[in-house]
Formats: C-alpha cells, structure tokens, sequence
C-alpha cells in the first residue's frame, strides 16, 4: 500500500498512525564504496513501515550522483520532555536494491531528527560501476 492511497489516508489506521505521530523526523541515505570513496547514485530507496498489518510505502526514490537521497519527512512521535531517556519512536524498514541485490535496514525516527543510514555497497553488488 502506498502512503498517497486516498481510501488508506482517510481510514481509521492511517488516523491513528497520525494522532500516535503528530511530527516528523528526516531521514537521508547516503550509498558509498570503497570505504566512502566512492558514492553509488541510481541505488533504490524504499521506506516502509507497518500500520495495523498493512506495510505502507512512505517513500521511494534513487539516489543522486553524490549517493544521497536527501530530505526524506517521515511521520514521527511528539519527544516527551519529561523522558528524554528513552524517548517514542517509530520504526521504519529501509529497503535499497541495486544490481538486484537487496539489503534492509530498520530505523527509528525521531522527533525533528535527521537520521542518516549509510548503505556500503559491496564489490558483488557493484557488477556494472
């Protein structure tokens, strides 16, 4: 399910996804090889997460000639002042393809948070550079 299905965003899951995430935290993924030396742009980004047993696509996109997908603004809960230390989060699948070789990292998402996952991309998954 995509996040832009009209019959999803109006249903009640979706609203209650939204009350339980009333902010937003970034996300950017940064693709690289050769130990950072050399970013991977066309890699395939897919952000994911599930919302009462539907897995719902938040985003998808590539990366650029530098290897980032930048300024991806996902749903993320209010941080609670009066406990910092562990504070709510929302868990989100990142799913990256390139070659046909997948690898799937979970992140959370934070409140005004920029989180940043790194994706190495290994030399079998590097057939065509």
């Amino acid at each position: 399910m995509n996040i832009n299905d009209m019959n999803f965003i109006n249903s009640e899951a979706y609203k209650n996804f939204i009350k339980i995430n009333s902010s937003t935290g970034g996300l950017r993924v940064r693709a690289y090889a050769a130990s950072q030396a050399v970013p991977i742009s066309g890699l395939k980004v897919v952000v994911t997460t599930t919302i009462e047993n539907n897995n719902v696509t938040f985003f998808e996109g590539y990366t650029n000639e530098s290897g980032i997908t930048d300024k991806i603004i996902l749903p993320a809960p209010k941080l609670n002042n009066d406990n910092l230390v562990t504070p709510n989060t929302t868990k989100y699948i990142i799913t990256t393809t390139y070659n046909n070789k997948k690898q799937v990292y979970e992140v959370n998402m934070y409140e005004n948070v920029c989180v940043i996952q790194n994706v190495n991309v290994v030399p079998n998954m590097m057939e065509d550079i």
